[in-house]
């Protein structure tokens, strides 16, 4: 330990002018715990220093065989070990500049360093790996209370905690993503209903707004559940109006608008599912046979679930859910690329817009992972690696 005689000694010989400094010095010294090991540094910014302050939780997540990421509230950052030339010392007494006093005595500080660190961790912003929640939900699809009644599997099913607990995503992105995926709960397990029983259930729905002639912009819960709860439990009628409506509330009654482009697209996905191609014309014209009454489909309601290919002869439709694509860049571009040798960027955007970060477009995802020629005056892009 340095006496404060010491102190000025040192700085003499250093021909540093002690009145250019604060009064008092911090002798530091390793405690006899000090140890590498014991010690992690996480860096954070501003937003993430504010959600721990608030008294939140940051999660780190991930199997032994995946890249741990780390979750808020509502976001998810990638974790990456940086190595730092200087060595990165954890002081918890040690006092900044602004705590100490400039007009008190010469004194010294004695400090212990508590640990000690090479490296510490980074945060970047990523996307949420949410291709695994699918996945999941899609070992025990729900068909139905008969067909639960008659199951004798024993395929997993996932609560909430569970799913926090497997999913490479923050809480809230975890949901909106069940969202999407039109999952529900049924005896406090997240499932995802069976495409054949939904189209079932949204049938029953329509076949019902028809036969009351009512409108599609504003279908009454209550006489809903009271005309189809004989049929199907009334949590799966509700939860499929959820699922194509949005609500209402009229006079204290609840309402749902039905949403035309969620039923076309549906609809599309029931006629494509068991075709390999479809005739472009032949299918346009069964689809718009096949939706309810009233309805108009386009084939913009299509966009990232199927793809049409104008080149063939006759022109062709077949079913390509972006669902079901890679969720890294690289393996997407790659089977994007193995379907299709050549696309416009018309036809590539849908399959692609997912990919992109807060501040990346579709045009620099392109220039990163494909090549752009002219053909027949057309722009078209295509891999910049050879496709096995």
């Amino acid at each position: 330990m340095r006496s404060r005689e010491e102190v000025d000694a040192t700085l003499q010989v250093a021909k540093v002018d002690p009145a250019e400094l604060l009064p008092a010095a911090q002798c530091l010294s390793f405690s006899a715990q000090a140890d590498a090991a014991d010690c992690y540094l996480l860096q954070l910014e501003p937003e993430l220093c504010a959600e721990l302050e608030a008294g939140r939780s940051l999660v780190i997540r991930g199997d032994k065989e995946e890249h741990a990421v780390l979750c808020s509230k509502n976001q998810t950052y990638d974790m990456k070990i940086a190595d730092t030339s200087n060595m990165l010392l954890f002081i918890p007494a040690c006092e900044t500049p602004e705590q100490l006093c400039p007009d008190t005595p010469p004194s010294v500080i004695y400090t212990q360093i508590a640990g000690f660190s090479n490296n510490y961790w980074e945060l970047r912003r990523c996307r949420p790996k949410l291709k695994k929640l699918k996945k999941l939900l899609m070992e025990s699809p729900y068909e139905g209370p008969d067909e639960e009644k008659e199951k004798t599997s024993t395929n997993p099913k996932y609560t909430t905690d569970a799913l926090l607990d497997q999913i490479q995503a923050s809480e809230e992105e975890i949901m909106q993503q069940l969202e999407v995926l039109k999952a529900c709960q049924v005896e406090g397990y997240w499932r995802i209903l069976d495409f054949d029983y939904e189209m079932k259930l949204l049938n029953h729905v329509t076949q019902l707004i028809y036969t009351e002639s009512w409108s599609f912009s504003k279908v009454p819960l209550s006489t809903c559940l009271q005309e189809l709860g004989p049929l199907e439990p009334k949590e799966m009628i509700e939860h499929i109006l959820r699922s194509y409506g949005r609500q209402t509330i009229v006079e204290g009654e609840i309402f749902y608008e039905m949403n035309e482009e969620k039923i076309c697209r549906a609809t599309a996905q029931m006629l494509l599912q068991n075709a390999v191609k479809f005739s472009l014309s032949e299918f346009q014209e069964v689809w718009q046979q096949s939706v309810p009454e009233g309805m108009t489909t386009r084939l913009d309601q299509l966009k990232s679930l199927a793809l049409v290919d104008r080149s063939s002869r006759p022109e062709t439709i077949s079913l390509l859910n972006v669902e079901d694509l890679p969720e890294e860049s690289q393996e997407r571009f790659n089977s994007l690329f193995t379907i299709r040798e050549k696309w416009t960027e018309a036809d590539i955007a849908p399959y692609i817009q997912d990919l992109c970060s807060e501040k990346q477009t579709i045009g620099a995802l392109l220039t990163k992972y494909a090549r752009s020629s002219t053909q027949n005056g057309i722009k078209v892009y295509n891999s910049r690696r050879p496709i096995s």
